[in-house]
Parts: structure tokens; C-alpha cells; sequence
């Protein structure tokens, strides 16, 4: 067999027993594959295919209604082109080119043609300051650079630590103009090894640098199979994901796993997002699967669901954690359940609730094939059996197919997660008498109030079921009697206003709903805080508890009756 009739038979496998997750762990083995090229291998195969070749490979739509359409073929050819090109500029196998583009085919046809030479793509957020930038180039020791017209000046001061820098836009003194027409032929970059590096992703920090997080042509283009078994697409499905390029989930997403599974990718840019438009979009393209993050689901709820005529028969979310009233919601309206899933920039998905599986609503579900998956105990570090709480590790003896080999040029980070033969994800989670998984925390982010050990993703859960609620973040607030009280930063759903009568009903709601020892006693309307990937800033929330409080809680804020950006408090809110 061929690696590309092995690549194919071990995913077909999956396929066939894509409602049968207890079978599909227990036959699945990562294939044993030497060299393989994600693009060589498997998508120029594709777009040979008498029949897959002309079927829509990609699909760019944006607000005005305007769709660009490549077919596998088309798409194979243009890559094909532009890594002719790349290799007249000097670019080869090894080295590393930083990408920074928004949702335009230029990202599609540079990441195929940069695989195929074994260039190492850094996919890198538009959101970077320039600082930023050179930072990353310096400590990835990047000699590439791609963006586009809008972003070019960032990388004014880079010139010296770069050997290229292209531009989407029109060649300038300092950068190469992008182009698809170069002529001639490839000259064959030869076999890839599979364990070779294929992306380095950074993840985003909120106390620290960044992490560099490696990835190689097995553990992403492999990998992956487990995000496939998640999502449970099918040749010809039309997949429509929402998530900004430059993170770990645009690849897994709008990349990777739909080409895997032989499926149209679709891509909807926007400057405002507006949910009647994506369902517009939707009923337009046909989608049949959907995965948007928790927070799109709550603004197309608001918008009414039933306005789409043919929903998606598939229902994704993933990036943060599900309430189980969403999922509910979007059961009544379209007749499908929103599966989530669990995976890390370090891994592909790990656990999920898959295809033909019953559903626990606010639980992510059990570990997919491939992936042995235990957990912790935080203070003994012993692997706890059965039912429990701890840190999600995951066994090396077999090593995850999709698990980075680790980080790049960081000795003292990778002691830290690999060790006495797990790697910890540092995600705390309760595991069932079923086996299934429920996340509760990062490791860090649990607390105690009272003396009781609190989550904030349960009283997040418990509070975001209000109307009035889109966002929350929960985080001990410094008090002088109880150590510490859980606070609420909300952000408000349209149509309510930043008043004590807002805050009064959520703390009436959270009273019913949230356990006594849980009760979320202060609230504040504003907007949160993220890192450019999205992720709240919780150590920045808790510092401002602590300037507004006082470390020992002995602060007391003046008592207001409306306004964003101030305090209202149980005191206050008692009926």
C-alpha cells in the first residue's frame, strides 16, 4: 500500500464505526507511518481524483454576499505555483515562515505550498504589535514573513532578522510581491519525514511569554483523526467554522480535519458579526455542519434560530465551555445537539462527546480513540481510578498520535508538563461513573471562599443561563470576613441596561440556582479582559479586586445604584 492508502484506510476505519465509540477505541492504533506530506500525500491525491477534484474545496463568502469557490483541483494547482515561487525566493525545507494573514485564499494556497516543501508555518494572529512580532521572530528564529497590505508597516523594523518578507499587496522597496503565476518546475524537495516539524503555534500568555508550541506532519496531519471522529464529517459535507487565523483552532478547523474527511471548507469574513448573515450564509452554501464557539451561539439564539430553513445536521462548539442551556436551546429550534469537545493548542481533540452518543448536557464527553486519558491528583500527584476530580493527564505509553513533541527551545517548560511518563494539561476536570468528563478549571483557576473549593466555570454556568448575561467571569474578591467571595464581571446581552435592578435579578437568579456555598456575592457590568486569542485575563480581573478590596477585604467601594465599571453587592441587592 501506498501512505496515501494507508493514510485512507485508517481513516475510513473511523468513519465506519463513527457512532460506535467504544469499538472505535478499542481498534484504533495510531498508524505506523515513516514519511508522509500533508499536501504531497494527501491533498494533491485529492485533487487528482476524477470525482473530489472538481468538488469545492474552499469557500470564502463575505458580508456582501460575494463567494469565492476553489475546487481541489484548483487550489492543488495554485499551491503548486506559488511553491515554485517560494523556492525562487531561496525558501526550503527547514525553514520557517511566519504567516499573518486574515481569511483570504492567499493563506490556503501559501500553508499547502509551504507543507509541501517542508517550510515550517508560524500561523500568526493580525493583532500582533510590532514589538510582538519581532519578539517571536527572535525566539522562533524566523527568516520568513507573509502578511498583507494592512499589516506590512508592522514588520518596518524587522528587516534585519528576516531573509524575505512578502506582501499580499503590491512588491514594495522592502517586500516581495505574492504571486501565483511563477513558471517553471518544483524542484522536488524529496520524501518528508513524518516526525519533521511542520508548525510552530504560539500560545497565548497572561502572566508570561508565550508558549512555542511544535507540531509535525504526523502529529497534525495524523492526528487529526481524532478531531475527525469528533467532528464526524463525511465526504462532501460543506464545513463552516468561525475562528480567526493565526490560533490552533483555525487550523483544526478550517484546514485540516475537513480536508481529511474529503468535506468543503467555508469561511465567512465579517467586521462585525452579524448572526442573521451567517444564517443567510448557511442556507445559501447548504452547510451541513457548524462550529462556532459558545459565545456565536448565545448572539445566534438572540438573533432566532428558526429564521434558518435547513439547518446543519452537524453541531459544533469547542474553544471554552458549553452551558447546557445553549445546548438545550438549539435542540428545540433545529433538532440537533451541540457536541463539544476538548483538545489544546499542545494536542489535537482529546475528549468529546461524539456522533450517536448520549448527551450530558455541560459535559464534554469521553476521551477519543487514540487518546489514554487519566486524571490527577493535585496534591498527591497519584492517577485517580474510577470517579473523581484532578488534572486531565495523558498516558506516553502509547504516545498520543496528535501531542506536540513539545515546546520549542524550552527545556524548563517541558519538564513541567512531560513527566513520570504523562503530560499535564493543566485543565481540571470530574470524571463520572460512565467515564464521562466534566470540565471544571484551570489548575490555577479554582479558589476558596468560605473554606469551599469553588469553580468558576460551574457559577459561570449557573449564572449565564440569565437573559440578561452574554459573558461572565467569576474570580475571588478579597472580603474581611470570608477571605475571599466569588465575584461576577458580566458582560450585558442587548437590550439591558448596567442597573441595581439588573444586578439584583442576577442575584436573585444565581441565589436559586447557584449551590449556598457558591453564591456569587458582588457583580460588575463591563467588558472582560482576553489575551488576542481570546481567553479572559483572570489574573488581570483578580488584580483589580485586590486594588478595589484591598488584599485583606477591609476596602469598601461607595454603593451605586447603575453605571458600567462599578460595584454592586449583596448588601445592596437583598430583597
Amino acid at each position: 500500500m501506498t501512505v496515501t492508502e494507508t493514510y485512507r484506510a485508517y481513516r475510513d476505519d473511523l468513519l465506519r464505526l463513527r457512532e460506535d465509540l467504544d469499538q472505535a477505541r478499542k481498534s484504533f492504533s495510531w498508524p505506523e507511518i515513516d514519511h508522509f506530506n500533508f499536501t504531497s500525500d494527501w491533498f494533491d491525491q485529492l485533487a487528482a481524483d476524477p470525482v473530489r477534484g472538481d468538488q469545492p474545496a474552499l469557500i470564502i463568502a463575505n458580508e456582501a454576499g460575494v463567494d469565492i469557490s476553489l475546487t481541489f483541483r484548483e487550489l492543488a494547482e495554485r499551491a503548486a505555483r506559488v511553491a515554485v515561487w517560494f523556492q525562487s525566493l531561496g525558501m526550503g525545507r527547514g525553514d520557517k515562515l511566519m504567516v499573518m494573514l486574515d481569511n483570504q485564499v492567499e493563506l490556503w494556497e501559501a500553508m499547502l505550498a509551504a507543507i509541501k516543501l517542508g517550510v515550517v508555518v508560524l500561523p500568526t494572529t493580525t493583532m500582533l504589535a510590532p514589538q510582538a512580532i519581532i519578539s517571536r521572530l527572535e525566539r522562533a528564529q524566523v527568516r520568513w514573513a507573509m502578511t498583507n497590505t494592512d499589516n506590512l508597516d508592522k514588520f518596518a523594523n524587522c528587516a534585519d532578522q528576516l531573509d524575505g518578507l512578502i506582501t499580499t499587496g503590491e512588491a514594495t522597496d522592502q517586500a516581495h510581491g505574492f504571486t501565483r503565476e511563477a513558471t517553471g518546475e518544483l524542484t522536488d524537495p524529496g520524501l518528508t519525514d513524518a516526525a519533521e516539524t511542520m508548525l510552530i503555534y504560539f500560545t497565548s500568555g497572561t502572566t508570561s511569554e508565550p508558549k512555542m508550541v511544535t507540531h509535525t506532519q504526523y502529529s497534525y496531519a495524523v492526528g487529526h483523526f481524532s478531531t475527525l471522529y469528533w467532528m464526524g464529517l463525511r465526504p462532501g459535507d460543506v464545513h463552516l467554522n468561525i475562528a480567526s487565523p493565526g490560533w490552533g483552532k483555525h487550523a483544526w478547523s478550517s484546514f485540516f480535519t475537513p480536508w481529511i474527511a474529503e468535506a468543503t471548507i467555508l469561511v465567512f469574513n465579517y467586521r462585525r458579526f452579524d448572526p442573521e448573515a451567517l444564517m443567510e450564509l448557511m442556507d445559501r452554501q447548504q452547510v451541513t455542519s457548524l462550529c462556532v464557539p459558545p459565545t456565536v451561539w448565545r448572539m445566534l439564539i438572540q438573533a432566532d434560530l428558526t429564521q434558518l430553513s435547513t439547518p446543519p445536521t452537524v453541531a459544533l462548539s469547542a474553544g471554552e465551555p458549553l452551558s447546557a442551556s445553549i445546548i438545550e436551546h438549539v435542540r428545540r429550534d433545529w433538532g440537533v445537539d451541540i457536541r463539544d469537545g476538548y483538545g489544546q493548542t499542545e494536542s489535537t481533540l482529546q475528549i468529546a462527546n461524539t456522533p450517536g452518543q448520549e448527551l450530558t448536557p455541560g459535559a464534554l464527553g469521553r476521551p477519543l480513540p487514540g487518546y489514554q486519558v487519566e486524571l490527577m491528583d493535585q496534591d498527591t500527584e497519584d492517577i485517580i481510578s474510577g470517579p473523581g476530580e484532578g488534572q486531565v493527564v495523558l498516558r506516553l505509553d502509547p504516545r498520543p498520535g496528535g501531542l506536540t513533541p513539545g515546546y520549542y527551545r524550552d527545556d524548563e517548560r517541558n519538564a513541567e508538563a512531560f513527566s513520570q511518563g504523562v503530560y499535564r494539561t493543566g485543565d481540571v476536570m470530574k470524571r463520572d461513573e460512565s467515564g464521562v468528563y466534566t470540565y471544571v478549571s484551570r489548575a490555577d483557576d479554582l479558589f476558596k471562599a468560605s473554606d469551599y473549593k469553588l469553580s468558576p466555570f460551574e457559577l459561570e454556568s449557573g449564572l449565564i443561563q440569565h437573559p440578561a448575561v452574554l459573558e461572565v467571569a467569576v474570580v475571588p474578591s478579597p472580603d474581611a470576613i470570608r477571605m475571599a467571595v466569588p465575584k461576577a464581571y458580566i458582560v450585558l446581552a442587548q437590550g439591558y441596561e448596567p442597573t441595581e435592578e439588573t444586578a439584583r435579578s442576577i442575584y436573585e437568579f444565581g441565589r436559586e440556582t447557584l449551590p449556598p456555598y457558591g453564591r456569587v456575592r458582588r457583580f460588575q457590568f463591563s467588558q472582560l479582559p482576553k489575551t488576542i486569542s481570546g481567553k479572559i485575563r483572570r489574573v488581570q480581573l483578580r488584580r483589580q479586586e485586590q486594588e478595589l478590596h484591598g488584599d485583606d477585604g477591609q476596602k469598601t467601594p461607595p454603593v451605586v445604584t447603575e453605571g458600567f465599571n462599578v460595584e454592586f453587592a449583596e448588601a445592596q441587592l437583598r430583597s
